[in-house]
């Protein structure tokens, strides 16, 4: 195990890392040269065409006699959990800063984390082809200071060149420990289920790091915590494709498929072994995840809907956190209501629904949990949907959390502004440096997820970078506002909303519907309720067709009895309407989804 190094690559969003990871896997050999192409770890299209990783990704490089394993990791705060689960696998981190951006806001979260999780950290400044020599210089200054090291010893490199690639690769075989023994007492073979993925053909695929003893091809082994018990029908490892080996040993990462067809057999951070009982066998899983923005999701076509759950299955294999639990909306039919890590991750799970399961579907507005205590109970309650949120009520709480922006100095003031859009409170700055400003602040967890990282760019020219963690509930002037198209509630338009936003959001959306509902054989009435009371509406005038325009001269009364007779088909397609057959399509959710 000596000759074994395990280490993530973790980083603030587009720092490199993906490229910095394709020269090492050129200069290692591990990818042949006619198989190379940009960004090679980010399997997904998704991930390609937004220039964002999505998944962990892992690799094994044989390098001068060494084993080099390596986990390319998100950099968005909201894949954050995927970063965790990470950190586990492994002995080392290789922190990366932009040498054009210097040290942001998620390098600061993921080295707090990375220290945390006991890790030997190696820092290194990329892109240093691009930067000026002042930038390059600056941010080595920074990191150096950040790790409590000696500048000599961050690595100067460049994704994109490959300069120092070489020297990096050095510097973690030195300084990364080899792995070793969780636990010598323990004479089982155990390995920690870090990430998953379904196929078809061998089911439940488990992506491991063994902590002791080893995994063979057609072994038999068990999954500790759900006691599901199956066959190895493939191990290997990751180049970065599935490569088979015979064996898996101590101290390596790979993978284990298991021929399980059920995804709830499986749970992340569960421990795969060869004994069931006996022993303490469980090795130390992961927190549980959190969800913080809360979706309602409908497929668009409901004959969809057991294929729909199936896919939510598989999905879940490999994005473990997501969270869902079954919904039903009288006008959008059978859905699930899903928890999710913030704003981008529930976009990446539509998205990722679409194209890998084809199937469309009709989202909610994102909302969070809300504690209520209403004159009734006078308990707390939890209100994750917001067609629960009641009209009446004693006191609201809302989710709060703790911000922090790094920017250069001149884009201050504009952030500043921000409080004019944006529930900005118990703001402190702090200069770091000439080049850098810290922007401490709260924030309504709302008010995050309502696009206040692009509203963040736009004004900081792409400079300003976010992190933020959830700190507690705060209390709120809050109400709801209900969407009504021909007098029926349509759940998935609900929305809870501070007091002062209410009127100008309720006529914002009732003016959009107009605009893009199509308009159909009876007039529809757009309104917006809170507490009873419509305070908005807007109308759509009623298609028109000249059901006479086929007649010519005659009795004026044979054109009466035709539009008498249209008439009454208009009523009775009102009342249809006014009874709930109201289809919103699925492109209006999205549209409105959008600022």
């Amino acid at each position: 195990m000596d000759k074994i190094r395990n280490f993530a690559i973790f980083a603030h969003i587009d720092a490199g890392k993906s490229t910095l990871a394709d020269r090492m896997l050129e200069i290692t050999g591990t990818v042949e040269a006619r198989k190379m192409q940009a960004q090679i770890l980010d399997s997904m299209d998704l991930e390609r065409e937004r220039g964002i990783t999505i998944k962990m990704a892992p690799v094994r490089m044989d390098y001068k006699g060494y084993i080099l394993n390596l986990i390319d990791t998100p950099g968005h705060s909201d894949f954050g959990y995927e970063v965790s689960r990470a950190l586990e696998a492994v002995e080392g981190g290789l922190l990366l800063v932009d040498a054009t951006q210097g040290i942001q806001a998620q390098t600061l979260a993921n080295f707090e984390n990375a220290k945390r999780a006991g890790l030997k950290i190696i820092g290194a400044v990329n892109k240093v082809d691009v930067a000026s020599p002042d930038q390059v210089d600056s941010a080595v200054l920074d990191l150096a200071e950040l790790l409590d090291a000696d500048p000599d010893e961050i690595i100067k490199t460049s994704g994109k060149t490959g300069d120092g690639i070489e020297l990096l690769l050095e510097k973690l075989i030195q300084e990364v420990p080899a792995p070793g023994d969780r636990d010598f007492k323990i004479s089982a073979s155990r390995a920690l289920i870090f990430d998953s993925q379904y196929d078809e053909h061998r089911g439940v695929i488990a992506f491991v790091r063994v902590f002791s003893g080893s995994f063979k091809l057609n072994g038999d082994y068990v999954f500790v915590a759900t006691g599901a018990k199956f066959k190895a029908k493939d191990t290997g490892y990751f180049k970065p494709d599935f490569f088979t080996a015979e064996e898996i040993k101590n101290g390596e990462i790979g993978y284990i498929a298991t021929g399980i067809k059920d995804p709830d057999m499986l749970k992340i951070g569960d421990t795969v072994s060869d004994v069931r009982e006996g022993e303490d066998l469980l090795l130390p899983g992961y927190r549980e995840v959190k969800p913080v923005v809360f979706v309602s999701f409908y497929p668009e076509d409901a004959s969809d809907y057991d294929d729909f759950v199936k896919a939510l299955g598989k999905l879940r294999l490999s994005d473990s956190a997501l969270v869902f639990e079954p919904d039903k909306s009288e006008v959008l039919g059978r859905g699930f209501k899903g928890g999710f890590l913030g704003r981008l991750h529930f976009e990446i799970t539509a998205e990722r629904l679409e194209r890998e399961f084809d199937i469309n579907t009709i989202s909610s507005f994102p909302s969070v949990a809300y504690r209520v205590r209403t004159r009734a109970g006078g308990d707390w309650l939890t209100i994750n949907n917001p067609k629960d949120f009641p009209d009446d009520y004693v006191a609201v709480e809302e989710p709060v959390t703790k911000i922090e922006i790094l920017v250069k100095p001149q884009y201050l003031g504009a952030i500043l502004g921000l409080t004019d859009l944006y529930r900005l409170s118990e703001i402190e700055t702090t200069n770091l440096g000439s080049e850098r400003v810290k922007i401490s602040a709260k924030l309504p967890l709302a008010d995050l997820i309502s696009d206040f990282d692009d509203k963040l760019k736009s004004v900081s020219a792409g400079f300003g970078s976010l992190s933020y963690e959830v700190v507690g509930y705060q209390a709120g002037e809050l109400g709801k506002m209900e969407i009504l198209v021909a007098e029926n509630v349509i759940p998935g338009l609900t929305r809870i909303l501070p007091k002062e936003d209410l009127y100008f959001e309720a006529r914002r959306t009732v003016g959009k519907l107009k605009d893009l509902l199509p308009k159909i054989q009876f007039k529809q009435a757009i309104q917006a309720k809170t507490k009873g009371r419509i305070i908005a509406r807007e109308t759509i005038a009623a298609l028109k067709k000249d059901v006479t325009g086929y007649l010519y001269g005659g009795d004026r009364t044979r054109k009466m009895k035709l539009w008498k007779k249209q008439q009454k088909g208009k009523k009775k397609l009102l009342e249809r309407g006014t009874q709930g057959n109201i289809h919103i399509p699925a492109k209006v959710f999205q549209e409105l989804l959008k600022k």
